[in-house]
């Protein structure tokens, strides 16, 4: 046996497929070919007979071959969100990545997030204009800049490719970066971003965050992007590329709120993939008392104006067809016949476009289940950014009251009922009402602020119960 250094080898990808996706016949001249779909939004992706083996061998476990129609193929896989990526001989190591910690009178709090970091390359602390200045920050603000200032002011002083984000309040698991940093070896990402689960407590807040929180997206990956099945990540813990931060000018300072959305959703316009990887956790301390909780909720809810005048497509409170919301219209004013006519005729509409790929059943149920949801999303959009209308309806009328009422207990018992909180309804209930009240509030002094309705406007471009096809 020779000396000489060990050759690396490059990457290898394979594929896992989304749980919501189903298999359906895509006919063809040959019979073998094959349409994948699913439901919320709805896509349709259709395969011919030799990529439907193709996929068959990945989902098997067979890499990703190097051929270009291999590559094209599982391009459009991942593009879609009907398959997620896992990469095995990863480029980089935790020893390769530069920790950024911004802090403001936090500190208690460092000694146990940095033992838990790992073996990372550097950590650099920022003191944000803490009261007491931090012992160990490599930069301090006088006065407070915000996060968007102190996290730039830490990776400028980085010299790794990769940069990591932790928040001060946040305690990453055992093996985090492990699970994140195989992901850049798509050269394309430029971002990945762990779950990041509330951290338990015995305190009704804590136990109402532990089933609710607002930065956990969930146990599904999948690429970040706006409208997608995952719309965002925050910077509460967030891995980046360096030159991608320097090329994008890093976070907007002059958001306040916000400023990890905004660099997410411009890595995305400019053609950078960002991933969310849940295998990778990390817990976020919630807030302890119902004042700063209310404030935290207020001031997320102010981010959706200038979010939505620098990124006008990005979001919006409810996305609907017309034929969806004109339904849902005539049922409110108790005109159910018209009501039941329009929702028929666009789920005939539903199912012409999607019995191809789904069958003549499933086609139905998509159709209902289109209506239904738009009906959830609205019901959801009265009790949030629509509340002060919603409000000033209920008080001038008995039956708008009573109807506010049962709308607000339907959909708080729902999610109580689906998310099995450690709370009783009452206190889940009373909570979920305060979480919207003050959210929306924001959403409203937002608008004031920054002179646009634009968060407060549905998106009824939508075709009935479906999305785009691909």
């Amino acid at each position: 046996m020779t000396g000489g250094a060990e050759v690396p080898q490059p990457p290898v990808l394979r594929l896992t497929v989304d749980p919501g996706v189903r298999c359906g016949d895509g006919g063809g001249t040959d019979g073998t070919g094959r349409v994948l779909w699913r439901a919320r939004p709805f896509r349709s992706l259709r395969l011919s007979g030799d990529q439907g083996r193709t996929v068959d061998r990945w989902v098997a476990g067979e890499p990703v071959g190097r051929s270009a129609p291999d590559q094209r193929l599982a391009r459009r896989l991942l593009a879609a969100g009907f398959a997620h990526p896992v990469w095995s001989g990863a480029p980089a190591r935790p020893a390769d990545v530069t920790v950024v910690i911004p802090v403001r009178d936090r500190t208690p709090l460092l000694g146990r997030l940095i033992a838990a970091l790992g073996d990372v390359a550097d950590v650099v602390i920022v003191d944000d204009g803490s009261r007491v200045p931090v012992d160990g920050a490599r930069v301090r603000h006088e006065r407070p800049r915000g996060p968007a200032a102190a996290r730039n002011a830490g990776w400028r002083r980085a010299t790794t490719d990769l940069v990591a984000f932790v928040d001060s309040d946040c305690l990453p698991q055992p093996g985090w970066l492990d699970a994140l940093l195989p992901h850049f070896a798509d050269p394309r990402v430029a971002a990945v971003a762990p779950r990041i689960v509330s951290a338990p407590g015995a305190s009704v807040l804590a136990r109402y965050e532990g089933t609710r929180a607002p930065h956990d997206l969930g146990p599904t990956p999948g690429a970040v992007r706006p409208r997608a099945p995952v719309s965002y990540v925050s910077a509460t813990v967030l891995v980046a590329r360096r030159a991608v931060l320097a090329e994008l000018g890093g976070f907007s300072e002059d958001l306040r709120f916000g400023e990890d959305l905004d660099l997410v959703f411009r890595m995305a316009a400019a053609g950078s993939a960002v991933r969310y990887e849940p295998s990778a956790v990390a817990e976020h301390r919630p807030r302890d008392r119902l004042g700063p909780w209310l404030a935290q909720r207020f001031s997320y809810g102010t981010t959706d104006a200038p979010l939505l005048r620098r990124h006008p497509a990005s979001m919006a409170p409810v996305t609907a067809s017309p034929w969806s919301a004109a339904a849902w219209a005539l049922a409110a004013v108790r005109c159910f016949g018209p009501a039941a006519a329009v929702a028929a005729g666009s789920a005939a509409l539903t199912w012409r476009q999607a019995q191809e790929a789904t069958g003549s059943r499933a086609a139905l149920r998509l159709g209902a289940l289109g209506h239904l949801r738009a009906g959830h999303d609205l019901a959801s959009a009265l009790l949030r950014p629509w509340w002060p209308v919603t409000a000033a309806a209920a008080a001038v009328s008995p039956a708008a009251r009573r109807g506010v009422a049962a709308i607000a207990l339907a959909c708080y018992a729902n999610e109580w009922r689906e998310r099995k909180p450690e709370l009783g309804l009452v206190a889940w209930c009373s909570l979920r009402l305060l979480d919207d009240l003050s959210y929306g509030t924001g959403i409203w002094a937002g608008c004031v602020r920054h002179r646009t309705v634009r968060p407060l406007l549905p998106d009824l471009h939508g075709r009935p119960g479906l999305g785009r096809r691909l």
